[in-house]
Order: C-alpha cells, then structure tokens, then sequence
C-alpha cells in the first residue's frame, strides 16, 4: 500500500514517541546503532553512526550503502564492547527489541532509543519500517529528511510496480539456503514478502512464517508449491558447496526447480532490515523480472 497523504501525515504523531531531548538542547550528533537496519536509516537521514555493532559482516549483509570506514566496530550485537561505547561518548544510541536485554546497561551511557520493527505482536513489517523512520527522524531532528526518504522509497515502488507489470511475472519462491537440505524460505509478513507484493510480483509459498518474515523448511518440502510456473529464487551469500551438492543429489532432482531456468541465484539483501534494505530488494528483484520476461 502507497505512503499516502494520510500516512505522511500521521507522522506527526510519531513524534510524541520519540526521546525528548531537553529544551535548548541540540539534536543527537554522536549516534551508535546495534542494529544494521538503524544504521543505514540514519545514513540515510545524513546522520553517519560513530560505531555499529557487527560492522565487519556489513559487506555481507548490508552491501549499501557503503559503510564509512572510519565507523568503529562494537562487536557482536549480543556482546558489544561496552568500554568502546563508553570513549565514543554517545549521546544517542539506537537498538531494537533484539538487543533489549543491553538497554538498561547502555541507559548508564547514554539515552537509548529502542526502535520496534520486528516484533511478536505480528502485522507486516514494511509498515513498521515506516513508522520506525519517522520516529528516528524526530530523535535527530531530521523529520524533514525522513519524509523525504519515504517518498523516495515509496517512488522507486511503484516505480518497480510500473516496470514489472509492462513485463509480467512468475510466481517465485524465495530462499536462503542454510545448508544443501535445508533452506529459510521467506513470507509475510516479513519485509522481503511485503516489497514482493507492494511492487506487483506474487509469493509462490503462501503460508505465513515468523514475525522475522521466514520459516526455515527441508528442501523436500519445496515440492508442496504446485503452480508450474513458480521459479526459485536464491539468495547470496551462497555456501559454496550448495550448488555442487544439489547438482548431485537425488532428491533435488525430483523438485521442479531443478529444471534448466527454474532457479536463480541473487545478490542478496538485507531481509531483517528497513527501507533501504527494502528498497535493494525492490531493484534486484525489478531487474531479475526484465530479465526473464
């Protein structure tokens, strides 16, 4: 569903959600972010994060944009370095319910903004990327560059949608192999299903996993999608033994997606983040449909 008027404007209540800063006081300068999502919204905004956590994994999940390389790494996101933290001098950090059980130790550092995108309480995640961006756009005082952001997102949308229904489109299915027999299939209402529907292209595998946006399925059970025209979709990173085992297996043979052209490997992008994570998506996925139209 488009960000419309009505959204954009009920972003002007998100604010009242937002940490207050003092009066007089100047909008966050020296941010860190233990979530890969947060970091690259807030890039996005103009606000370049003084430290992540897990930044060496960021070429491999994230991709873009680049990460600046003079942003500190804060190790693991469960076990961050809290010495790091304490000489950045933050004065905002930014965290989600994943790393929740950090607040109270980081709240003895700096104020600590937790952002909730990927939650128990179920509904579709896109809509929670949102909402998320304009909450941390009045934290940084970048309420301005928020919207924006939204509109751009929301542009290259049904920029995508335009482009795929002059082309059409195969139902596809899309996973993440964990190993050659098992793969993380991906579904509503995570946020790799949500841009699939926002941009006009249907899920070959309709039934609803976690609130992270997945199920993690034996490949045999890939033989459940029974529409002919459903291709599969495989994201990077790839194991490297993945292919050469599958090429040699029984089992995989029997699966309609070991037909020549019925399985295509992607770059990846990052499924447990928010709008510019959502926004590669959209492009990959834009491209790969003119490409086998």
């Amino acid at each position: 569903m488009p960000f419309g008027r009505r959204q954009l404007l009920a972003g002007l209540a998100t604010s009242l959600l937002a940490p207050r800063l003092a009066i007089g006081s100047q909008a966050p300068q020296r941010i860190i972010s233990l979530d890969y999502g947060l970091a690259s919204t807030a890039m996005a905004l103009g606000v370049v994060p003084k430290a992540i956590a897990a930044s060496a994994d960021w070429d491999r999940w994230v991709i873009e944009p680049p990460l600046p390389p003079e942003v500190a790494d804060l190790g693991s996101p469960w076990e961050v370095n809290f010495e790091i933290i304490s000489e950045l001098k933050p004065d905002l950090i930014l965290n989600t319910p994943y790393g929740g059980a950090l607040t109270p130790r980081l709240q003895e550092i700096a104020p600590v903004l937790q952002l909730d995108v990927y939650t128990a309480d179920g509904g579709d995640v896109l809509p929670k990327a949102v909402a998320a961006t304009r909450r941390l756009g009045v934290a940084l005082g970048r309420s301005a560059e928020a919207e924006q952001f939204i509109l751009e997102a929301d542009t290259l949308f049904d920029t995508c949608r335009e482009r795929i229904a002059k082309v059409g489109s195969q139902p596809v299915a899309m996973v993440y192999f964990m190993d050659p027999r098992h793969v993380r299939i991906y579904t509503s209402p995570g946020l790799y299903a949500n841009v699939l529907k926002r941009i006009g292209m249907n899920n070959a595998w309709t039934a609803e996993g976690n609130f992270w946006g997945f199920e993690t399925i034996p490949i045999e059970n890939l033989a459940t999608i029974t529409d002919p025209e459903a291709r599969l979709i495989a994201f990077d990173p790839l194991l490297p033994d993945v292919m050469p085992i599958l090429e040699r297996s029984p089992l995989w043979q029997t699966l309609p997606f070991a037909r020549h052209g019925h399985l295509t490997v992607l770059p990846g992008s990052l499924m447990f983040g928010m709008l510019n994570d959502a926004m590669r998506f959209a492009r990959i996925m834009t491209d790969y449909a003119e490409a086998n139209a």
